[in-house]
């Protein structure tokens, strides 16, 4: 793997998740590569900052009451057993605990995904690779894709609304192989992510900003998509919307 290749790895790399000949052969590049090794130390300082200091979650009003209703419920029929109060309240302490570290666990994971995708942003400005295939005709870019993923993503132009279409490439977002189409308003890039959708209702785009950049996240047509830039926050609003139409 030549250094773009590696560099585009260390995400899975540092979450353990490639297998034993690529860990090898990136272990091997780091050895030799300082600019490579402080990226892994930083994906890997980010991981553990998130980590330790994962907020907290309050159980929903409604869960806390069921609980409550539900030991009520088991001590009246027992007649006040305490073994079988403590059980019961085990159980669902145990289930209240998964709810909580399972929300966290979310949290985590989209947090890493919003630094990759920042990364990434930034890393096509900087390694002067934003597109595999520059042109504005959707019907060339579309085309490109073929043979390359296993889903068809939808390229539109949008140049009468001011975003016209720059091309696309290929890209690696959350240890898979994603599309990445660029788009710009004025002199300000667009990078818009796209991969198929674990659950495939349709969400509203959700924004944050993150190093100075904005980003905005949605589900739309089985897909998800990201789409990230410096441009502000009503304008990028405004570029969403032609996405998810």
């Amino acid at each position: 793997m030549n250094h773009d290749e590696i560099r585009e790895l260390l995400h899975a790399y540092a979450d353990d998740e490639l297998d034993v000949i690529n860990a090898r052969q990136i272990e091997q590049h780091l050895s030799a590569c300082d600019e490579c090794r402080r990226s892994e130390e930083q994906i890997r300082a980010l991981r553990e900052a998130m980590t330790e200091h994962t907020p907290g979650y309050r159980a929903p009003a409604r869960l806390r009451r069921n609980i409550r209703a539900a030991l009520r419920r088991e001590a009246k029929e027992t007649h006040f057993s305490p073994w079988l109060v403590f059980t019961t309240g085990a159980a669902f302490a145990a289930v209240l605990l998964g709810l909580i570290l399972f929300q966290t666990v979310r949290g985590s994971r989209e947090n890493a995904i919003v630094d990759q995708v920042v990364a990434n942003h930034v890393r096509s400005l900087l390694a002067t690779h934003l597109v595999d295939v520059a042109s504005s005709d959707q019907h060339t870019v579309k085309p490109w894709f073929d043979g390359k993923i296993d889903f068809a993503p939808d390229v539109h132009d949008f140049a009468i609304s001011g975003f016209p279409l720059v091309g696309g490439r290929l890209d690696y977002l959350d240890g898979k192989t994603v599309v990445a189409l660029v788009y710009q308003r004025n002199k300000h890039p667009i990078n818009v992510f796209i991969m198929p959708a674990i659950k495939t209702s349709e969400t509203s785009p959700d924004s944050l900003s993150y190093r100075g950049y904005n980003v905005l996240s949605w589900t739309h047509r089985e897909m998800n998509y990201w789409a990230v830039s410096d441009l502000n926050d009503t304008e990028l609003r405004q570029f969403s919307s032609l996405l998810a139409h």
